[in-house]
């Protein structure tokens, strides 16, 4: 049995095709925020100000916002955001984010907005759902807790 061995120009290609990937940047791995990491920033503000196409080295997010607590005094990281087909809670799940350990989710990952998604985000004790879709992931940007009350679960 021959075995063949990956040319040094196919093991670069796989390189590059790997890194792109799971680029690794001061915000940790750029898919997705997950449950216990601390490496986002700048809770509440529009996260789409910066993580934008064109927004210079920030990772670019499909969906983002912040998690806070029932009160609004603190951000909530005992949570996950859930996009739904149908209002509060219901149709087909298409989209789970985790809240990392500063209340942020976000994703860089493709989002399909077709026909709108309806977010509900469920907390340790209970569950907010939206009854309007969605059609952009820019949740701050109305959650702003001035035009509309901040995104908040128990």
């Amino acid at each position: 049995m021959k075995l063949k061995l990956i040319t040094p120009f196919a093991a670069a290609i796989l390189l590059v095709f790997m890194q792109s990937c799971t680029t690794e940047s001061e915000y940790g791995s750029i898919s997705n925020s997950t449950t216990g990491s601390s490496n986002s920033h700048n809770m509440g503000q529009n996260c789409m100000n910066c993580h934008t196409p064109g927004g210079g080295e920030a990772p670019v997010w499909k969906v983002a916002g912040t998690v806070y607590n029932g009160t609004f005094t603190n951000t909530n990281s005992n949570a996950t955001v859930k996009l739904y087909t149908g209002p509060n809670g219901t149709g087909t799940l298409k989209y789970t984010l985790n809240v990392d350990t500063k209340g942020n989710f976000y994703t860089s990952s493709n989002i399909d907005f077709t026909g709108g998604l309806y977010p509900s985000v469920t907390g340790s004790t209970s569950t907010n759902s939206m009854s309007t879709p969605i059609a952009a992931g820019a949740c701050n940007s109305c959650h702003d807790g001035i035009s509309r009350s901040r995104i908040w679960i128990n």
